[in-house]
């Protein structure tokens, strides 16, 4: 394993932290006391520099302990607001301006790998986690190369999603998932409507005060700054068929294909098979990297290039998240 000083750095040096594995690069210090912020506050270019060069970054041994610290160095590292999570899918809790937990989600399951907001109408390029509080043990998150899911999935494939795209489905206050007061932060159905007719999503009220919205989306990106294709989708997360087979039957009895919480279709409406989901999945698993989070480690990803994941835990686990850098593709 080559490690490298980086220059003026008061002692930090880069490597990689897996061996053998292209992502994260860790960025460390010598000094617990060194301020992260401060840091990066005169090394924005650097930092942008390498997060092209190698997609994900892990800071480790700042003295980083605090939601502030954390809010402080988004704000020297990055370019421009922080996003909110409107239209989202998971709850979550604020920590700060736009600073918020991951997601809320029981602590035995996984998060599959997926980009942050690919289904959005404008996305970040850039998304910070924090780990303020280690759990006892598992609770990784783990992290994938978009780039090379793209290529390790079959041609014909992927032409079948470059020619019809993508399609999610999702239903509101039928009793399973998020409302559509917690998705869309407001209560107010006109709000929702004008949301939705500005980010190009169908919507229409069932009775009950129930919402269907369906929006089509690119599921082949081209990364603004590197012009790589990279698989920016939902598909395979947001499909039936990453539910628990017994939930899937339960589910499907009770509100049928066009009545569940969530699913995927192609662009065009038609069917995406379980087989082809299931292909895309292992694109992502041969991709997939993970590694226990230290207290205090910051890692920084490109969105368009990484997509990440969540491990099941046992314990208190607290990760803190910020989106920054919006881009509408």
């Amino acid at each position: 394993m080559t490690t490298s000083t980086l220059a003026a750095d008061g002692g930090c040096t880069i490597s990689p932290l897996c061996s053998g594995q292209r992502i994260p690069r860790l960025i460390e210090s010598s000094n617990p006391d060194c301020d992260l912020a401060h840091w990066a506050q005169d090394r924005k270019t650097l930092i942008d520099s390498l997060l092209m060069e190698h997609r994900a970054l892990l800071f480790r041994g700042f003295n980083v302990r605090t939601v502030a610290d954390f809010e402080r160095f988004v704000s020297a590292a990055s370019r421009g607001e922080r996003l909110s999570y409107r239209d989202r899918s998971t709850p979550r809790e604020d920590r700060g301006k736009q600073i918020y937990t991951s997601t809320v989600y029981p602590s035995d399951q996984t998060i599959h790998l997926h980009n942050e907001g690919t289904y959005w109408m404008s996305w970040a390029l850039k998304l910070f986690f924090c780990c303020l509080q280690p759990s006892d043990s598992g609770g990784e998150t783990p992290i994938a190369d978009v780039r090379g899911v793209h290529d390790r999935i079959d041609p014909t494939i992927r032409q079948q999603f470059l020619d019809r795209k993508m399609m999610l489905v999702r239903n509101f206050n039928d009793g399973f998932g998020l409302t559509w007061q917690e998705v869309f932060q407001t209560e107010n159905k006109a709000e929702v409507e004008r949301y939705c007719s500005e980010n190009s999503i169908l919507f229409e009220w069932k009775s009950g005060d129930r919402l269907r919205t369906r929006q089509v989306r690119p599921a082949i990106r081209t990364h603004p700054q590197t012009g790589e294709p990279v698989w920016f989708n939902h598909a395979a997360f947001f499909h039936i068929s990453a539910l628990d087979p017994a939930m899937q039957q339960v589910l499907l009895a009770e509100l049928g294909e066009d009545g569940l919480p969530y699913n995927t279709f192609y662009g065009d409406g038609g069917s995406i098979d379980a087989a082809t989901i299931e292909h895309i999945r292992d694109a992502y698993r041969a991709e997939k990297v993970k590694f226990l989070w230290r207290e205090g480690d910051v890692m920084l990803v490109d969105n368009m290039s990484v997509a990440h994941a969540r491990e099941p835990y046992s314990g208190h686990r607290e990760v803190i998240v910020a989106m920054t850098e919006a881009y509408s593709g």
